[in-house]
């Protein structure tokens, strides 16, 4: 049965069916492998749109936002490129036409949207990622974020380009622009500077549609500027998924069972989130099942330097 469900910590739907037409290994993002995705694998990766980062340690984490932030502690990453910007319509579109692989969406025929007329989120018939409003709305552009993609579908893209999906370290490593710093975004200390939106995200209540930022839904990439290591869209835009699968820091008390199935999502998107400016941090987190796919998530790759 399928069903729609408010994830406690990160107030995104959760699409669930016990009658998956396609398996994959859960445990290992970097390795996962998939029917769809093996028959066209890209050669001689290129990492001309992607950042290096040369690794190193560093403080994940905060006492300052979410309880899930906490506690802070030292992480160490290996050296790794990280995709400049979230994976595009466009560039979605060469793996499919490559390889013919079908989304989790367009398998279940419908997939999660949020419908403002009725104010609440819905499994809307027809939504996917060539038409994210569904049927009756406009084609997906080409330079936006690729959205109603799952997990699966994301390691499914990674692993046909050379690439894998970014450990959840990785990405904050890379959302800190490589160092330590107090800085809660990617851009700077407030959503705004000077006046100017520095991201495209959600201003007022669940129902508002005030876009002050210029977009109501997504935005194109890199439309709000790079950040000082030459990223984009490191918060807001698009929730993008991670390797891993969700679990509390070591030596947090809170009490949250490990499932496997549920797998990591960072930075927050141009939608509605109930922990408001939180989910555009650097260090907010937030998960979904590895099966959902929704308007405002998407994803970018990485790439081991070594």
């Amino acid at each position: 049965m399928k069903y729609i469900s408010i994830l406690a910590l990160s107030a995104l739907v959760a699409c669930n069916t016990s009658n998956k037409s396609a398996k994959v290994k859960t445990d290992d993002a970097a390795t996962t492998k998939t029917e769809s995705s093996t028959a066209a694998v890209v050669k001689n990766v290129s990492t001309d749109n992607m950042v290096k980062f040369e690794g190193g340690s560093f403080l994940m984490g905060s006492d300052n936002g979410l309880p899930n932030e906490k506690p802070i502690h030292e992480q160490t990453v290996e050296p790794f490129f990280i995709d400049k910007s979230p994976v595009t319509v466009a560039e979605f579109s060469k793996f499919v036409d490559a390889t013919k692989y079908v989304t989790e969406a367009e398998k279940f025929g419908d997939s999660g949207v949020f419908n403002f007329t009725l104010g609440k989120w819905e499994l809307l018939k027809g939504a996917n990622w060539k038409k994210p409003l569904g049927p009756s709305g406009e084609e997906a552009k080409d330079n936006h974020p690729v959205t109603h993609v799952s997990w699966n579908d994301a390691v499914a893209y990674a692993q046909w380009a050379g690439k894998r999906l970014p450990t959840e370290a990785e990405w904050e490593f890379a959302a800190r622009s490589g160092k330590n710093s107090d800085q809660k975004f990617s851009w700077g200390a407030t959503l705004q500077i000077d006046g100017q939106y520095k991201s495209n995200v959600w201003q007022g209540e669940i129902t508002d549609q005030t876009a002050k930022d210029g977009y109501l839904y997504t935005s194109p990439v890199g439309a709000f500027g790079e950040t000082e290591a030459g990223l984009t869209d490191m918060g807001g835009n698009v929730w993008n998924w991670c390797a891993d699968t969700y679990a509390i820091y070591p030596g947090n008390p809170q009490a949250v069972p490990y499932d496997n199935n549920i797998k990591v999502i960072r930075g927050g998107s141009f939608f509605y989130d109930a922990n408001g400016e939180d989910s555009f941090s650097v260090s907010g987190r937030a998960q979904n099942s590895h099966e959902t796919s929704l308007f405002n998530t998407g994803f970018r790759c990485a790439k081991s330097a070594k």
